[in-house]
């Protein structure tokens, strides 16, 4: 019988892993931290909460209602009008936890471990051997264990061990730095279901900023591309600053940090191991979204295995491991190509930033942009409607002098 590793059990792995141990795969999870608490928005499409099972009592808040706010403080008020429709929003110890253990009890073997090396086979008839750390005696440094594979899955975030191992090259990066702050209740009820999003320079010169309510505070954050990640904190005071109406008098219960993948690794499958998640690089551009897309691409791996090895009665083969990659890019490359256009066009300047939320003022603009955020779909609207958005993008970018640089 096949026997699969998959290291990391974030949205990534536990997703994998559950399509493999349902199918009878013999699988491993491993993961390094049981409570871990990564640092993250939390942000998800209502799809996923469908696509995925996920319960009810893993989502904090149902945001409706998102503020955009401009370099000059100009707001737009975005509502989602739809019955039911929302964005949901996650503490990831609570929703990483849960996926876990649901994979563990549909089989999956969980190991608390760190894994330290993957030791590749000298030929394509040999197993991989992972060297842990078993952390289940509640060591902080572990007792040393190895452990054999047909395949692996790399789930193991942006500063994938599994990525260096198979020399899958390196990519650009964003940092994310986030303060949780937990706000007096009657400051705490104004984002009852209302999210923000800033952008400006002040705030971010490449990205944008954000307040994302969580069960008992916010999420106040903001990100930029490695080459400024120095000016994090100048960046992270600009937010605050920007958001001081509403989150002063606030007490921080967590500073946390983490990078966040700009675009895909040069090689995301070699020999038998596959990245998913983070370490393949599926986070997107503009919106900085990667919970979904981890989850999403780890099943449709997972799924290629079970069948290219027809339930695990075969090996699969690099061949087999590079069909999960031609169905992602098919179903998912220009949604990449388009979110990328959106972060190059506007996120340059201050004029642009402006003409950013101009744009975001219009009815159609947002049923569109909600549509393909909320479903993940990407369908053509009306041609006069498409023509609409252009000329008033272009008006934008126009009005602001956006278009010099």
């Amino acid at each position: 019988m096949l026997r699969v590793a998959v290291v990391g059990s974030g949205p990534a792995g536990s997703s994998a892993a559950e399509v493999l141990a349902k199918a009878g795969i013999e699988t491993y999870l491993f993961e390094r931290k049981l409570d871990n608490a990564k640092p993250c928005g939390g942000a998800i499409p209502l799809c996923m909460v469908s696509e995925f099972d996920l319960p009810p009592e893993i989502i904090d808040r149902r945001v409706r209602k998102m503020k955009m706010i401009s370099p000059s403080n100009t707001t737009v008020n975005i509502n989602l009008e739809r019955e039911n429709e929302y964005i949901g929003m996650c503490r990831r110890e609570v929703m990483d936890g849960f996926m876990r253990d649901r994979a563990a009890r549909l089989g999956a073997n969980l190991i608390n471990g760190t894994v330290n090396k993957l030791e590749l086979p000298q030929s394509s008839n040999e197993p991989y051997t992972l060297h842990y750390a078993d952390h289940s005696d509640g060591k902080s440094v572990g007792t040393p264990k190895t452990l054999q594979a047909d395949l692996v899955i790399g789930a193991d975030g942006a500063n994938s061990r599994v990525a260096k191992a198979i020399e899958a090259g390196d990519y650009n990066y964003a940092i994310a730095f986030q303060e949780r702050i937990r706000l007096p209740e009657d400051k705490m009820s104004y984002y009852e279901e209302l999210a923000e999003m800033y952008v400006g320079n002040d705030v971010s010169p490449d990205f944008y900023a954000w307040v994302f309510p969580k069960f008992d505070h916010v999420a106040v954050g903001t990100g930029t591309m490695k080459a400024n990640k120095s000016r994090i904190k100048e960046l992270q005071a600009g937010i605050r600053a920007r958001s001081a109406q509403r989150t002063t008098g606030g007490e921080i219960i967590k500073v946390e940090a983490h990078p966040i993948p700009e675009h895909p690794r040069p090689h995301r499958v070699r020999g038998r191991v596959a990245l998913v998640g983070d370490a393949a690089g599926t986070v997107t551009k503009s919106s900085g979204e990667g919970i979904y897309f981890a989850a999403k691409s780890a099943r449709m791996c997972a799924e290629t295995i079970v069948e290219t090895s027809k339930n695990g009665q075969r090996i699969p083969t690099e061949d087999d491991l590079n069909l999960y990659l031609k169905r992602w890019d098919k179903q998912y490359g220009t949604t990449y190509l388009v979110l990328d256009l959106l972060q190059r066009v506007f996120y340059r300047s201050d004029a642009s930033r402006e003409a950013f939320v101009e744009m975001c003022s219009d009815k159609d603009v947002q049923q569109m942009t909600f549509d393909s955020y909320l479903y993940k779909t990407v369908t053509p609207g009306n041609p006069l409607v498409q023509m609409k958005i252009t000329a008033k993008t272009l008006g934008s970018l126009l009005r602001g002098h956006a278009l010099a640089p």
